[in-house]
């Protein structure tokens, strides 16, 4: 009987090991005569891929690039195909300029790719794998530029801010201002600067109505677009155009009541249309040469009656610039 108990046993555990063998044998066929394998990034190296095979066409477009970013800010940006794919393995490489080596970027695994803005000349791309794994098609690098502006140290910032000594202070020539400005305040009218207007409100002095109020007469100009090239200057202003030659004529430091300083960097008309002033007047927060990002500007025919103006100050930013990355720049500051 015993005997007999073991040897049924024995049956059932040698019964049990076949149909497990038979199961596995069943799965490998299946898998190699057609049946689709599973694959994991666990399985696959996606950084060997940016190093060594890289090799896909580039048919993809990468969407939200920024003009330039400050320090901190967030970059959103999209893949997109002309035609659609049946592929949907992306993949996000950077790398720190031109010369440095393409790695992947944990986490980014979509169409969609978002990081804090740390590195000027970062360059990122997106890429699309097909199942095997192969990079199906590919973007061009785009480039992050960072420019804070007024720096990022906290000397910068108090001279930013208006707190510095005299002796900072230096000349500088109309090329710091070189280029095609438009003015803020048709964004202003058209409702696309309120958003700017609510930040400042939710942790300022005033309410946003107030804000509103407060920088509608600091933009408010009828000159919509400068153009300044070497030493010539071009008002735009209601579809009239005016230019005239400057040269240099100091600048002035002034004392505001709430404690901090402005310097005024001045150039006076030497030649060109009549309808130009004789003055203007460039307040950008730095107070050294530097190119200039943008600025606030006065003009008139008396020097000294401009230093007193303080209320209303036309602010003007590049032309190539969108809404949306002049309220970008206005919510930075």
């Amino acid at each position: 009987m015993k005997r007999l108990l073991i040897s049924l046993l024995s049956l059932l555990l040698l019964s049990f090991y076949l149909t497990a063998c038979q199961a596995t044998e069943s799965e490998q066929v299946e898998t190699e005569e057609g049946g689709e394998e599973v694959h994991t990034d666990e399985e696959h190296d996606h950084q060997e891929d940016s190093e060594s095979r890289m090799e896909a066409p580039e048919d993809i477009e990468i969407e939200g690039v920024a003009d330039h970013y400050h320090t901190g800010d967030t970059i959103e940006l999209t893949a997109t195909l002309d035609e659609d794919s049946q592929f949907d393995h992306w993949h996000w490489y950077s790398r720190e300029g031109k010369n440095g080596e393409w790695e992947v970027v944990s986490g980014q695994e979509t169409e969609t790719f978002t990081d804090e803005a740390t590195v000027d000349g970062l360059e990122i791309k997106a890429v699309l794998f097909d199942n095997d794994h192969e990079p199906s098609v590919q973007s061009e690098p785009v480039e992050v530029v960072i420019d804070d502006h007024h720096g990022d140290d906290e000397e910068s910032q108090q001279i930013y801010e208006g707190y510095f000594e005299d002796s900072q202070v230096e000349d500088r020539e109309l090329s710091d201002w070189e280029g095609d400005w438009q003015s803020v305040y048709p964004y202003l009218l058209s409702g696309d600067l309120d958003e700017v207007f609510e930040t400042k409100a939710e942790d300022g002095e005033m309410t946003e109505e107030e804000y509103k109020e407060y920088y509608t007469t600091g933009y408010e100009t009828d000159l919509d677009r400068i153009i300044i090239e070497d030493e010539k200057v071009t008002f735009i202003e209601n579809d009239n155009e005016y230019s005239g030659t400057y040269a240099s004529d100091g600048y002035e430091i002034l004392d505001y009541e709430a404690g901090n300083r402005g310097v005024r960097f001045i150039f006076e008309f030497v030649d060109g249309s009549d309808e130009m002033p004789q003055y203007i007047q460039f307040s950008d927060h730095n107070i050294f040469p530097t190119e200039s990002y943008h600025f606030h500007l006065y003009w008139g025919d008396d020097r000294e009656e401009l230093l007193e103006e303080v209320t209303n100050w036309p602010t003007y930013y590049p032309s190539d610039l969108d809404e949306e990355g002049i309220v970008r720049d206005l919510l930075a500051h």
